[in-house]
């Protein structure tokens, strides 16, 4: 590549300049605060909202990204559905500890996560994939998550035939798809600031509350 058409990463960066996070601006309880900015994130009409990076770890440490949608949160976790044979699934039935990440950038915030991820009841799982767009209960079955494949025609024949095969009727929950729920056990919130003095607070599990704590940027 030529000096003229270089990219210079160092020089990439701008200022946040939307507004900070004070302490009494937080709520006794995380969710309350991250539902109120989900909202908002809702309301501002990103892209995605409810996606968040899910990091897993495999059994030599090795940590795996990938971006899952968010489909429930309340006082019992936050919840995402997936394949159980797919790599984080598998991942995490080997080290069930987590880490949920949500970039907000438009609204320069991020929200982390970490917790511990426990399968959804079979009765929870089968109540959200009926719920779900037919062709996407299809889509269920059709992919065996992060298997190797030849060509993506092998997906779309396979998808036509059964697309055909469950034209009728009710399309069963397969047996290898499941959810889990990520039992939190910290949530830190950041606010961008100008100067790169962003604004951190991080909310700790402590016995039936929490404890929040301001972090330097």
């Amino acid at each position: 590549m030529s000096d003229n058409h270089e990219l210079h990463l160092e020089d990439l960066r701008r200022e946040y300049t939307h507004g900070g996070l004070r302490r009494s601006d937080l709520t006794d309880d995380p969710l309350e605060l991250f539902e109120r900015w989900l909202k908002q994130a809702c309301d501002a009409r990103l892209a995605d909202p409810t996606a968040m990076c899910v990091a897993t770890v495999d059994e030599r440490g090795q940590p795996y990204q990938r971006i899952v949608l968010l489909k429930h949160v309340d006082q019992q976790g936050m919840v995402f559905y997936t394949n159980l044979g797919s790599r984080k699934a598998q991942q995490l039935a080997h080290n069930p500890r987590v880490s949920l990440h949500f970039p907000w950038h438009t609204l320069e915030r991020q929200v982390s996560v970490l917790g511990v991820a426990e399968r959804l009841s079979m009765l929870e799982v089968m109540k959200y994939f009926h719920s779900r767009p037919k062709d996407s209960q299809i889509a269920a079955w059709v992919s065996r998550q992060s298997s190797r494949i030849s060509t993506r025609g092998v997906l779309e024949s396979k998808f036509l035939e059964l697309k055909q095969k469950f034209s009728q009727g009710e399309i069963p929950l397969p047996s290898f798809w499941g959810g889990f729920r990520v039992k939190i056990e910290s949530v830190e919130f950041w606010q961008g600031r100008e100067s790169r003095l962003h604004d951190r607070f991080l909310y700790q599990r402590d016995g039936d509350g929490w404890t929040i704590d301001r972090l330097a940027p």
